[in-house]
């Protein structure tokens, strides 16, 4: 089912889980490659389908978010989490409404996707029952209606689509979801680099615009090489493109080693990514840049960069079990689903 009339009467429980990305980051707005994980931390919805309005109360903030059936402007609701619900009625056409609680393990600010676990959440909770991707595609557009920033869908397809113990790689323009197996000697550690971010009102669409205007002279950049790049004048639309053109090499070398057990050759790439990230896509802050170095010099880490979009929020370290780190260690998680639905 796609965005059609959905719902029906009763108690319901959701789960949707966020995500790290291992690798590939500022590559999906342009149909490229990225290497993300649904995680065991996420939003928990609870409730009952009832009424013509969603009424919902989080654990995290006070207040009340409500939104009739059939919203207004997303940017008008208060609290404003209630924006993301009100993106998600947009797309999502709930014939009764919602009352209930959401509750959540996710640290919000922290770039592991906090909005895109809320908006699959509450579309599960209003009865949406469409494939992982057209789950992943309606809630895209609910976080573009809800902010105005021009997100791209990897948050919600990780979100959706996860494999419990596999990262995803996941092809941005023909939407296609490959499992790859995360060895068990891994450890994936998100460590709060203490800097909160949030999209709105950072540099973002201003970064998805420069790399517009580099499709508009070497076209699609999921399809160009390096060299391809020097027929773009302006010197820092070339380094924007940059980034993404080597982004998505590193994406596919990090997801080979990966399968392969090849952790050294994916921390390499990792710590690659977080350099071009700095330097040619400069969406790292000097918080993040010596937390990464800082990670790279601690015994046991095979790579460590920047996680989601930048501008503050987490580093993630991929190390050994003996790595001695004040962080979170996540795991790879199933993606979103029904509470007690196996």
């Amino acid at each position: 089912m796609g965005d059609g009339e959905v719902g029906g009467r009763g108690e319901v429980a959701t789960f949707a889980p966020g995500r790290v990305n291992l690798i590939g980051d500022h590559t999906d707005h342009t149909g490229g490659l990225v290497l993300p994980m649904a995680i065991d931390l996420g939003v928990t919805m609870t409730g009952e389908r009832l009424g013509d309005e969603v009424r919902l109360r989080s654990d995290a903030v006070p207040g009340e978010v409500v939104v009739p059936l059939r919203p207004g402007p997303a940017a008008s609701y208060e609290p404003a989490w209630g924006r993301y619900v009100a993106g998600v009625l947009s797309q999502v056409h709930p014939d009764v409404g919602f009352v209930g609680q959401v509750t959540s393990t996710l640290p919000f600010g922290m770039g592991l996707s906090s909005s895109a676990a809320l908006e699959v959440a509450v579309a599960l909770a209003l009865g949406f029952e469409g494939t992982p991707l057209e789950l992943a595609q309606a809630c895209q557009r609910a976080e573009q209606q809800a902010t105005g920033v021009p997100s791209g869908i990897m948050d919600q397809l990780a979100s959706a689509a996860g494999v419990e113990g596999s990262a995803l790689l996941i092809d941005c323009y023909a939407l296609t979801v490959e499992p790859v197996p995360v060895p068990e000697q891994a450890r994936i550690v998100v460590i709060d680099s203490g800097q909160q971010r949030t999209l709105v009102g950072s540099p973002y669409a201003e970064r998805v615009a420069q790399v517009t205007e580099a499709e508009a002279v070497v076209g699609p950049l999921r399809l160009a090489r390096a060299e391809h790049l020097d027929a773009i004048e302006d010197e820092v639309v070339r380094r924007r493109a940059r980034h993404v053109v080597t982004e998505n090499e590193r994406v596919r070398e990090a997801a080979a080693a990966l399968a392969k057990g090849d952790l050294f050759t994916v921390g390499e790439a990792m710590v690659s990514s977080h350099a071009s990230l700095r330097d040619d896509f400069e969406v790292s802050t000097p918080v993040l840049d010596e937390l990464v170095g800082r990670l790279r010099d601690t015994a046991g880490v095979w790579g460590a960069r920047l996680t989601g979009a930048g501008f503050g929020g987490s580093v993630i370290a991929l190390c050994d079990p003996t790595a001695d780190l004040d962080g979170t260690w996540v795991q790879a998680s199933r993606g979103a689903h029904l509470l007690g639905d196996g």
